[in-house]
């Protein structure tokens, strides 16, 4: 059968989430087998790239590995299956080429910023649905205007979080600082939200208004190291920064220390410096 012939069923196979041939067969037998698919699933941490590719943060989370993901999606689904374990695998192995070659880059340096409220979902679930979303439009009018006075982009909000981007390592420390002072004054029925942020400096690539790259990946571990509400900073991000921002702003920085038992950030390099911002 020529490419041509197999081009249908091929499109087919794309839109009832099957392939033709044995490897439908194959496919088709595995997503019977949870523990086949959990094996197939297990051996991705062997492939290069980010073996959690796939996972929350790196699929409907931040960057530009969400919209590959996404388009991976339309072919197989997003239910445990075999085609969609084998489809990510390649998709980590392919993301973590470009980063090798340097194409996964792109030619800007910029700083990217992730925010969070601590143990939100706690609060909003006993608050109730009102309460939830008046408090987040308190804490988007706290914490937006900061971003954009300072020439950030939101590039997208994330339920209780934002993902946004800046020109300089200087403005996002600056926007970073004011908006945690805004948000010192936004409370709703006695409770006071706190917000964890992750900073880091680097050249992630601008895909579709989504970006890719372990740049993105790195500043939302940066931001999941900043526990019960610090602001947390890349070693890229604090060497990027003018020698005086600091003083100016009347902060200084301490080395981030994991305590024993928290667990490993993932998806990071292992020389990765990280600082927490701290007030003098």
């Amino acid at each position: 059968m020529t490419p041509a012939e197999l081009e249908p069923e091929l499109d087919e196979g794309r839109r009832r989430g099957r392939f033709p041939g044995q490897l439908s067969a194959i496919v088709s037998a595995a997503n019977q087998r949870g523990d086949l698919i959990g094996a197939i699933r297990k051996a991705r941490e062997n492939l290069p790239g980010d073996p959690a590719f796939g996972d929350p943060l790196s699929v409907s989370g931040p960057g530009g590995v969400r919209a590959v993901a996404r388009a991976a999606d339309k072919l197989v689904g997003d239910s445990p299956s075999a085609a969609r374990e084998l489809g990510l695998g390649a998709l980590q192995v392919w993301q973590a080429m470009l980063e090798r070659v340097g194409k996964g880059r792109g030619t800007q340096e910029i700083t990217i910023m992730f925010t969070d409220l601590v143990a939100f979902s706690s609060w909003s679930l006993a608050a109730g649905d009102e309460a939830t979303l008046e408090l987040l439009r308190r804490v988007a009018k706290a914490i937006e205007p900061p971003i954009v006075d300072r020439g950030g982009q939101v590039v997208k909000r994330m339920g209780d979080g934002v993902m946004a981007v800046f020109p300089s390592a200087d403005r996002a420390v600056r926007a970073a600082v004011a908006a945690k002072e805004n948000l010192t004054g936004v409370s709703l029925d006695g409770y006071r939200p706190q917000m964890r942020m992750g900073l880091h400096t680097g050249s992630p690539r601008e895909i579709g208004g989504d970006w890719l790259g372990v740049d993105v990946t790195i500043a939302a571990r940066m931001m999941e190291a900043g526990g019960n509400g610090n602001t947390m900073l890349s070693g890229a991000t604090l060497d990027s920064l003018k020698p005086d921002t600091l003083d100016e702003l009347g902060f200084g920085v301490r080395p981030y220390r994991r305590s024993f038992f928290a667990s490993p950030l993932s998806g990071v390099p292992e020389d990765l410096r990280i600082f927490r911002l701290e007030a003098e």
